[in-house]
């Protein structure tokens, strides 16, 4: 992230898959997406969050594919004025990835694949910021 005149705060974020849930152990992930329509999304809730929380600048990056335990998955960086904006606007980066974005995320335990729903919580939580 480029440091500019004008930034007190930088807030990084890394998510890193777990390696395990209620179900038990998992043994990777599955991330999918479509490759044109994530982009443009993303992009489109750095635009919201540099607007809105007046921002200086933000990184975004997702991997898809197959993940282990352990692995990062995301990565979010945010930069502003103020501490404040730059967590706002990162922990909500972070819970549009999680239910808005186009991925998929499939859970492989066992011999079974588990497609993971967002939570309600999660869902509750991007509503309030829109």
């Amino acid at each position: 992230m480029l440091i500019k005149k004008g930034i007190g705060a930088v807030v990084n974020f890394t998510g890193i898959a777990r390696p395990a849930n209620n179900s038990g152990n998992i043994e990777h992930l599955e991330i999918e997406h479509y490759a044109g329509m994530t982009e443009k999304k993303i992009k489109e809730v750095e635009k919201y969050a540099l607007k809105k929380w007046l921002l200086n600048t933000c990184i975004i990056i997702h991997r898809y594919g197959k993940i282990k335990p352990g692995e990062n998955i995301v990565y979010v960086g945010t930069a502003a004025k103020h501490r404040k904006n730059a967590f706002k606007a990162c922990e909500y980066i972070i819970d549009y990835l999680k239910v808005r974005a186009p991925f998929w995320k499939i859970e492989k335990i066992k011999n079974k694949k588990i497609f993971v729903k967002s939570k309600k919580e999660d869902e509750k939580k991007i509503k309030k910021s829109f």
